[in-house]
């Protein structure tokens, strides 16, 4: 179970010195999120099923709140001076890249499948921000920094986001 996540934002390269502002825009995106419920239901290929690329489970539940906290963590890092990131966001959680692999299809078609009796469900209690490496084998994902979702006590209860 190592590695795996549900990424709200992909950044891409990125240099050392510009890591800080990375570091603030998760910051500020996990201020004012109280934490909330994802449950995985289904399952599926990117981009499609007759050549999938990326082998998925896809989330049901808190899809909502998948959408503004992406919406949020898109905001700030637009705010810290990258590009907005222009692709629909799809709340999933990658199980593995198929690019390639010959029986990749078929593997999509029995996930799906499987999926139908899938119910996983688990509380988003944090954002981390990970640097993805790659090469020399599967790829890891090393945290750079992990900031819990919290509402700070001086906002209304009427104005919490979440």
């Amino acid at each position: 179970m190592d590695g795996l996540h549900l990424t709200l934002r992909f950044i891409g390269p990125t240099e050392e010195n510009r890591l800080d502002a990375l570091r603030e825009a998760t910051r500020r995106s996990a201020t004012a999120t109280a934490p909330f419920a994802v449950r995985l239901t289904e399952a599926g290929t990117f981009p499609n099923r007759h050549r999938p690329r990326t082998l998925w489970l896809g989330a049901t539940e808190g899809v909502a709140d998948l959408l503004a906290l992406n919406e949020r963590v898109d905001r700030e890092v637009e705010q810290a001076g990258w590009a907005r990131d222009p692709r629909p966001f799809k709340p999933h959680l990658t199980l593995a890249r198929s690019d390639g692999i010959a029986g990749a299809a078929e593997t999509g078609r029995l996930l799906a499948a499987e999926a139908r009796a899938l119910n996983v469900r688990w509380l988003v209690n944090r954002l981390v921000l990970f640097e993805s490496i790659t090469g020399g084998g599967p790829a890891r994902y090393e945290p750079l920094l992990e900031v819990p979702l919290e509402v700070p006590l001086d906002v209304p209860l009427e104005s919490r986001e979440g």
